[in-house]
């Protein structure tokens, strides 16, 4: 298949937790067996929210033919957070917003949010948001904390009331309740995508979404360096959806999303 690959979802930064580090000669072994292009990193590991963007900024900048950056705005500071986004995007470059909720202390349509995304809604910065909801192994929920900061149907509303910004669902709501949840807040607002990577590959989830939105707002991440992107992409490739539409979420929604003048 010859199409431009877009990773829309990986990290950076250390953590030892997981085994994490930010080598870039890894990452980039990696992006060319699976094939990627491009890929856009954020840094969601601490808590300055300015010392994740500039780990971002000093990544990409070592390549940045092969990266794009994502800005980290937490609502935790909200007092830090418009000079940190003027900054993000004015000075540092970067391509669009990502959100966390579970690391905040309140769920993503929480009024401390809403003067970030009333920034972001001015000057028409796509926001991508973790998102999951339902049960999977070890997640019930009573478990509450990540689950229910960032279910998707939350996103409903939030849309409608900033239809300017484009909300990327990372994700896509992770399990099947999720799923069904991401599927029914983007039929209703055509700003809202829905973005692949996910640690519960169910069997016909790909085709769940397309069959079920489309194939316009579905983009493909990887999860980099947390999954390898080989599997995440395969989930892709051999899906039962046209050959048109497994470049469009692959890369071409991305491209046009991004407005990515360098795949044009």
């Amino acid at each position: 298949m010859n199409t431009p690959v877009i990773d829309f979802h990986a990290h950076v930064g250390n953590w030892d937790h997981y085994s994490l580090t930010d080598n870039q000669d890894k990452y980039i072994k990696t992006m060319d067996a699976a094939g990627i292009d491009k890929c856009f990193v954020s840094c969601i590991f601490y808590g300055d929210s300015s010392i994740c963007n500039n780990l971002v900024h000093d990544f990409v900048n070592q390549n940045p033919k092969r990266f794009g950056g994502f800005a980290h705005i937490s609502s935790n500071y909200i007092n830090e957070a418009i000079p940190e986004l003027e900054r993000s995007f004015k000075t540092l470059g970067m391509k669009a917003v990502k959100v966390y909720p579970p690391y905040s202390r309140y769920p993503v349509n929480h009024p401390s949010w809403m003067p970030i995304f009333e920034w972001c809604n001015e000057n028409h910065i796509p926001v991508k948001s973790h998102t999951q909801y339902g049960a999977g192994p070890q997640i019930n929920h009573d478990l509450a904390s990540s689950d229910l900061a960032g279910r998707p149907i939350l996103f409903l509303e939030l849309a409608q009331r900033f239809s300017n910004i484009k909300w990327i669902l990372a994700h896509a709501g992770n399990m099947q309740e999720g799923r069904e949840e991401c599927v029914q807040a983007a039929r209703e607002c055509p700003n809202i995508y829905l973005e692949t990577c996910t640690s519960y590959g169910d069997q016909g989830a790909i085709e769940y979404l397309v069959d079920s939105l489309g194939d316009d707002r579905i983009l493909y991440g990887s999860d980099i360096p947390v999954m390898d992107p080989r599997f995440q992409m395969g989930r892709i490739i051999t899906a039962n959806i046209p050959l048109e539409s497994k470049k469009k979420i692959l890369g071409l929604n991305a491209i046009k999303l991004l407005q990515l003048t360098e795949f044009e």
